[in-house]
Formats: structure tokens, sequence, C-alpha cells
């Protein structure tokens, strides 16, 4: 169990998720020959092993390679809500992509999750599958205004939403849409067993393989690793990873911006009605149930922001903490983690071909925080163009689109935001020197008479990076809370000794010392 943090008395010193301390999943080799397969799939979260799952059991030979360890990033630190109300979204789509694509969008979600329901059932899973009603709710007057908007969405596109003016937890509200026979589950336990069926199925999974972004073509698809050693041939290339390894020409990293949220799990003093449920307001609230060692506990989540910007990190922590000891009372707190989520300019994923011209390389990303469901969706439209198969929803999916409105509006809002972050992490001032660090405390300083990041561990070990995100050259910022190094233009993320994250970077900041 985490230790606890001395300046936050409740809250676990270092983040870990509930999801990863209960599981123990496999390991897996790195790949070290080279091989000839059907289809390789980037990125070993739920999105591709769903996606190896369905391609095995037709008799695809299936490699899934992920840069890590499987499961390890948003898969294992997601709130697991399997579930088709997706926030405000419905009002927003009728708006912008008019009443069949946003019927589309409702239907491609509800079938996900009804696949789901099925494997769980057909594969015998135990992951505590529950059915829950998902519930939307506003508690200001603001915030109504926009949920009432949502609710005549649902009732244009026959979702079936009820209103209601009271939920089963504590809460006070103005209204909330509540979407009934929604579930949750533990996420790694059901992908665990899917895991098994791929090795079964003939499938292979390679971890800690780092692939270079460039796709070779010769006859086949081929994949090379990063230092050039190996090499996997193929007719299909599927990119699962959070990021895109390979971006195709689809400058995906100008179309997606990456957002952080929290989530802290505590042992209440009052009981959980059920239910799940997110708020309308800002900054948002998320509450569901979840199982340790057969004692409750409820997980609360929200304050997201943007990656790199924003408050001190512990802060969203603290805020949640207080929002669940309002509501609940706390025991304890036995978990804290978060997690980060793309998001597309229109809000709706890319998944499917990755440009009109590379029929054989899928993507799928962008998700928001709802990759649940859309990982679903995903893996059945990539796994039906795999097979020539028609699929009702690739033309809403596909990240070829640009819907004008409001493409090109987020567009311009989004990139006009790096080029504010960009200037500012140049010429922001720095006073702050490495030597007046305290253990276990990071801070950008100045070294040198340049600006640098510093971390000093709890052994008094300094670490010195450049600042300067390997990616298009903004200033990554601290983050306390996970001790990281976060860049607030496309949400790359390095640990404290410079060492890749999360994507689209590909290469470590520059070390300016010996780390030893």
């Amino acid at each position: 169990m985490n230790e606890k943090n001395a300046s936050s008395r409740e809250l676990p010193r270092y983040p870990e998720s509930l999801w990863m301390a209960s599981s123990d999943l496999p390991t897996f080799p790195q790949l070290t020959e080279n091989m000839t397969v059907d289809v390789s799939i980037v990125g070993a979260g739920i999105t591709g092993i769903t996606t190896a799952y369905l391609l095995t059991k037709q008799g695809y030979k299936v490699a899934l390679i992920d840069a890590g360890k499987i499961l390890a990033g948003t898969t294992g630190h997601t709130t697991a809500k399997v579930t088709a109300q997706h926030g405000l979204i419905y009002h927003e789509l009728l708006q912008h992509f008019g009443p069949e694509k946003s019927t589309q969008y409702y239907r491609a979600n509800q079938e996900a999750l009804d696949s789901m329901a099925q494997l769980v059932k057909k594969l015998k899973i135990d992951c505590e599958w529950q059915t829950e009603d998902a519930y939307l709710y506003a508690e200001s007057d603001s915030a109504l205004d926009k949920l009432e908007k949502e609710f005549d969405a649902y009732e244009k596109l026959g979702i079936p939403g009820e209103w209601t003016n009271h939920v089963p937890i504590p809460l006070v509200i103005k209204g909330a849409i509540k979407l009934p026979n929604q579930a949750q589950f533990h996420p790694l336990s059901y992908l665990k067993r899917l895991v098994e069926e791929i090795i079964k199925a003939g499938g292979v999974i390679y971890e800690n393989t780092i692939l270079s972004k460039k796709i070779e073509k010769e006859g086949l698809l081929i994949l090379r690793t990063h230092q050039g050693d190996h090499h996997l041939k193929c007719r299909h290339i599927v990119s699962a990873s959070h990021f895109p390894f390979s971006d195709g020409g689809g400058f995906f990293f100008s179309r997606l911006y990456a957002e952080r949220s929290y989530v802290v799990a505590i042992k209440p003093t009052m009981p959980f009605a059920g239910g799940m449920y997110l708020s309308v307001d800002d900054p948002n609230r998320s509450l569901r149930a979840a199982n340790q060692n057969g004692e409750q506990v409820i997980l609360v989540g929200g304050d997201s922001h943007k990656t790199g910007q924003g408050i001190c990190t512990y802060q969203h922590y603290e805020h949640l903490e207080a929002f669940g000891e309002k509501l609940f009372g706390i025991k304890s707190i036995p978990f804290r983690w978060s997690t980060q989520d793309l998001i597309t300019l229109d809000k709706v994923p890319y998944i499917g071909q990755i440009t009109s011209h590379d029929q054989d390389i899928y993507v799928a990303t962008g998700f928001a925080k709802w990759g649940m469901t859309t990982s679903m969706v995903s893996a059945r439209l990539i796994s039906d163009q795999i097979q020539r198969k028609k699929n009702p929803y690739a033309e809403l999916f596909t990240p070829s689109r640009f819907v004008a409105d409001p493409s090109i509006k987020n567009f311009i809002v989004q990139n006009a935001n790096v080029a504010k972050e960009l200037v500012t992490g140049k010429i922001s001032m720095v006073h702050r020197k490495a030597d007046e660090l305290g253990q276990d405390e990071g801070s950008v300083v100045i070294h040198n008479g340049k600006r640098a990041g510093a971390y000093k561990n709890p052994k008094g070990q300094l670490f010195l990076v450049d600042t300067t995100c390997t990616h298009l050259g903004c200033e990554v910022e601290w983050n306390e809370a996970e001790r990281s190094w976060d860049c607030p233009c496309h949400g790359s993320r390095f640990n404290y000794d410079g060492q890749v994250m999360e994507g689209p970077a590909e290469e470590p900041l520059m070390k300016l010392n010996d780390q030893g």
C-alpha cells in the first residue's frame, strides 16, 4: 500500500490505481527476432487487446506490441464506466453532425456495451461486471440550461434517457438525465482473460518494444524496432497506442489535445447507494463504487485540465478529497491516480484507415474520457475494415473527416493555445536554483545561466534535464503529484529523469548532469 504523503495527511504519497494494484498481469518478452504476421497492432491497452482478440478469433495471425508493459497506460488508470452517456455530447453532435450521425454515435457505443456484456457472459469472466444506471447531473442554473438542451437531444434521437430531479446519493441537484442499464467493471480482470484467449488462438505479444515511426513498404508493410535490429512484416498495421505511434501524414498532433484528470479511491463512512455519476458543472465530478478486497470504495474523479497547464497537481486531489468527504465521509484513501485523455477537434474519436491513401494502416485515438465503449467500437470497425466488410459507422469515425464547424474553430483555438504556451515558456523568468530543492522535490531552475528541470529524489540524488520538449520545442512544466515533466502544448510527458512516458514526443529530454 502507498505511503501517506506528509503534506496531505489522507492522500497516498505516490500515485497508484486500484486496478493495477489488484491485478496480477502476465509478462511478455521483448521482440528479439524478425517475423511475418497478418496484422501488427501497436499498443496493448484495451483497444489493442480487443482488436487482437477479434482478429485472432477470425484466424488472423496477430502480433501485439507495446513500448512498455501491457495495460499500464490509460487503460490501467480509467474509472471504467461502460456507458453510451458521454457527458454533454448529443446536443453538440446534433448541431454539427445532424440526427443520422448523432444516432449512429449512440448506437455504436450502446452496441459496444452490449458486445462487452456478451463477452463477459460467454467467457465467464470474473471482472465485477455490474449493470448500473448512469446519471448526468446539474447543480447550478447555468448547468441546468445545458442539461435541458442535452435531454432535448436525447428525445429527438430516441435515446432512452429519463429526466429526474433526485438521485440515490446525497447530491443536491437541479436535475439529472438517467440512462438505465449501463455498466461498470474491473477493466484489467476483463482484459487479462482476453489476453489469455489471444495467446490460445496463436497471437503473440511483445512488451518493452519501441518501434520506429517510419513504416516501410516492400510488398508487405514493415515495422522496425527503434534500434533497427529487428522487424515485423505484415499486411495490416493498427495504431492502438494512446497517441498514434506513426502520424502517417494525418497531423494528429495538431488535431488532438490532451487533458489530465484525477481520481481518489475513498473508503466511505456512509455506504454508496449505487449508480454512476458525472456532473455538468465545472469543475467536473465523477462518482462510482468499486471493491477492494471485498470492501466498498468510492472512486471520486474529475478536476480535468489541459496537460501541463493549471494549478499545483496535488490541489486537484485535495479538491476531490474534500468533495468525497462532504458527500460520504472518509475513513481512508487507499489509492490516488491520474490519467491522460486525448480529445479530437469535434469530440468524436478518429477510428479507421489513417488516411485515404493508406488503406492497410489503421488508427484509433481521441476517445476523450470514454475509452471503455469506444475501444470496442474501434475494434469492431477496424476488424471489419481489415476483413473488407462494410461497417455502418466507418464514415462517422473516419480520421480523414473534417467537420467545418466546430473543427475549424477548435483547430484555431487549440493551436493558438499551443503558440501561447510556446512563447510563455520561453520568456518566463526563473529564479530558483537546483541546490535549493528539498528531498523528493522538483522544479524549473536556473542551471549555468539557463532554464533547466531539476528533481532531487528522497536519497538526495539530483536529476537535471533540459526542459525543452523533444516534440516541437515547448517548455515542459513540473507535475508535483506524478513527479513528471509535462508539456502544455501537445501533452507529451517525461519522467523525472527525462524518459518519455506519453507521446507525441519520441525522444527523451536531454540530461544535463551525470545521474549515475
